[in-house]
């Protein structure tokens, strides 16, 4: 039998982010052998995560970083079952890794950041290790990418977040109105820039649900059609984001502060997490 140093369990630890006890169990049932010791832990947090898989993780962290041209970001929601687990500085230092891997490779997509390469393993098999370690259903709940000539971004405390894409370069005025919109769309929740980017899915379930409800009050059949269309022009005002009000001037719709910083500034794109949702 090898003697297992606390030194053995340390570079275990470090490497695996594993607990000290399940290392130090790890090595001993590896007879100190360190590769066999990583592989015993990483099948233990497959096991584990695979036990856990269908627990609810909606505690967590929100995480978002840019590129240094602020042309390129990336929000990723990484999920766990427990507020205390998400305020772990190794949790969130877990979640900051996962996040530089994909700002660094400019990955797309959830399933390619799963895929790809975390420090000699995939994402997926990291997060089987903290599972494992932490005892916790972690999963990636959202990802998201974004690209445009400067991207604002606002973090609420790691549970919400929001990047917002602009078509021109972020010089003082441009950054403080994007920082103004993120703000914007993380408290008043709009689902499309504008009523030209409404899904018309969307359009119709607004007017179905309009006009049923005039129907079940007794509304005359012949204004059913028109009320339907006035509550989708209020679906506008409350949810796309050129239209609502400016939370900082309830005078001005956002279409008319974005007029008046520049002419030519226009929101291109935006995305909205928060903790518990994709």
């Amino acid at each position: 039998m090898s003697t297992i140093t606390a030194q053995d369990v340390k570079k275990l630890r470090d490497t695996t982010g594993a607990g000290m006890m399940d290392c130090k169990k790890a090595l001993t049932e590896s007879n100190g052998d360190f590769d066999a010791a990583v592989d015993y832990l990483r099948k233990k947090g497959a096991k584990v995560a695979e036990l856990r898989a269908g627990r609810d993780a909606n505690e967590g962290v929100v995480y978002i970083l840019t590129s240094s041209a602020n042309n390129f970001g990336i929000m990723v929601q990484v999920g766990c079952e427990t507020d205390f687990v998400a305020k772990n500085e190794s949790f969130i230092e877990f979640v900051k890794s996962i996040a530089t891997l994909a700002l660094d490779n400019k990955i797309k997509t959830t399933e390619e950041l799963l895929a790809s390469d975390l420090n000699g393993v995939s994402v997926t098999e990291r997060i089987n290790e903290k599972v494992g370690s932490i005892g916790e259903n972690i999963s990636i709940q959202s990802y998201h990418a974004i690209e445009g000539t400067y991207i604002a971004t606002y973090n609420h405390n790691f549970r919400a977040g929001v990047m917002v894409a602009l078509n021109m370069d972020g010089n003082d005025t441009v950054a403080g109105i994007g920082k103004d919109l993120a703000m914007q769309i993380a408290a008043m929740k709009p689902v499309a820039i504008d009523e030209t980017s409404v899904s018309q899915e969307q359009k119709d379930r607004e007017k179905a649900i309009a006009r049923d409800k005039a129907a079940a009050e007794g509304k005359p059949e012949n204004i059913l059609d028109k009320i339907a269309e006035g509550a989708l022009t209020k679906f506008y005002k409350e949810f796309t984001l050129l239209n609502q009000d400016y939370i900082k001037d309830t005078k001005k719709t956002i279409a008319q502060v974005l007029k008046e910083t520049n002419a030519d500034l226009k929101v291109t794109s935006f995305v909205r997490t928060e903790l518990g949702t994709k």
